[in-house]
């Protein structure tokens, strides 16, 4: 690969060098720590790369913490989507086993890789001040709907016969999702759908020459929060899809881990809607609507029995069309 001349010259100096016309007087209290970050470890490709993996990890268990606690207190049930299945000790520490197994044969390596390559494109990461919000934002959101999309198809491939059985099955493990396991998955799936997270921002730098890794940071942070609030299992009254309707959540992506089809999107709801891979979602929905309309009157648990019962029968669909996806059972439909 080859590095422009500014990624090659900012190799070669210290960060005394790289910060001699800056006039920190005029930099704010992040901007000042940033810089400070760079002089202390006096090697930007050292920093970053760093830096970049820090984030990463303690932004990821750091929002897994909260959901954590959540599952040990049984107040919070009453929001779970599917309340009789709370993760155990055990099975959150095998699910933490599995992912720092790929953050650091996959993600490190991609992470460390990463601001290189984007540098050679003109991507900024010493320097400061940072980009104004008005410039940080617009490029956030391209890269959430560019994601997206990307995750949208990527993810669909995965549940083809034999990618699902060899690669993406370890994901499905739990037809009730947890915060944690956002991200437990087959370290060959961790890089085929983590090309949507960072080939966003390569492309854009690539086509403008305008992006800072701070405005990536910010898009990694959002990124990681979005993915573990969606393997969360709860469906609060204030979750973000009761306030921006195109917002998948938790609620939206439950159900794809409860009935194995439907809903391959990540962050938002166009691309099932537009394809048609949400309407065994939004049949579901129906029913359980329905349901809670006509048991009104009743008692507690009459109305968690109904809902209970059409759980199950929709998890007994998803064990079949997973049966399928491995070969294991045969399509009647189809052979129709």
């Amino acid at each position: 690969m080859v590095f422009n001349a500014t990624a090659a010259a900012a190799a070669h100096q210290t960060a005394h060098e790289l910060y001699a016309h800056v006039d920190f007087s005029k930099l704010n209290l992040l901007e000042q720590f940033w810089a400070a970050w760079y002089t202390w470890i006096d090697n930007p490709i050292i920093a970053t790369g760093l830096m970049s993996f820090l984030l990463h990890e303690i932004v990821y268990f750091g929002r897994c913490v909260p959901w954590i606690i959540i599952d040990a207190i049984p107040y919070f049930q009453r929001w779970k989507l599917q309340p009789n299945k709370v993760p155990t000790a055990a099975e959150q520490w095998e699910c933490t086993k599995q992912v720092l197994f790929s953050h650091f044969t996959i993600e490190l390596p991609a992470i460390w890789l990463f601001h290189p390559m984007a540098e050679s494109m003109g991507m900024q990461t010493y320097q400061v001040p940072f980009p104004s919000w008005k410039t940080m934002v617009p490029q956030v959101g391209i890269f959430f709907a560019f994601e997206d999309m990307f995750h949208y198809f990527a993810h669909q491939a995965l549940h083809w016969g034999p990618l699902y059985k060899h690669i993406h099955k370890l994901h499905h493990k739990y037809s009730a999702p947890f915060g944690l396991a956002a991200e437990y998955a087959h370290p060959a799936e961790v890089f085929i759908l983590g090309t949507g997270t960072i080939a966003g921002p390569i492309l854009y730098c690539y086509f403008t020459r305008n992006l800072h890794i701070f405005t990536v940071y910010v898009w990694i942070t959002l990124r990681l929060f979005q993915a573990i609030d969606a393997h969360s299992g709860y469906d609060f009254p204030w979750s973000l899809q009761h306030i921006v309707p195109f917002w998948s959540g938790a609620e939206h992506h439950d159900f794809h881990h409860m009935a194995f089809t439907n809903n391959f999107s990540t962050s938002f709801r166009w691309c099932d809607r537009i394809f048609g891979t949400d309407d065994k979602y939004r049949e579901y929905r129906r029913r359980m609507d329905t349901s809670k309309a006509a048991m009104k009157g009743k008692s507690q648990a009459e109305q968690d029995a109904a809902e209970r019962k059409i759980i199950a029968e929709m998890e007994a669909e998803g064990e079949r069309l997973e049966a399928i996806a491995e070969g294991v059972l045969v399509d009647e439909k189809k052979v129709q």
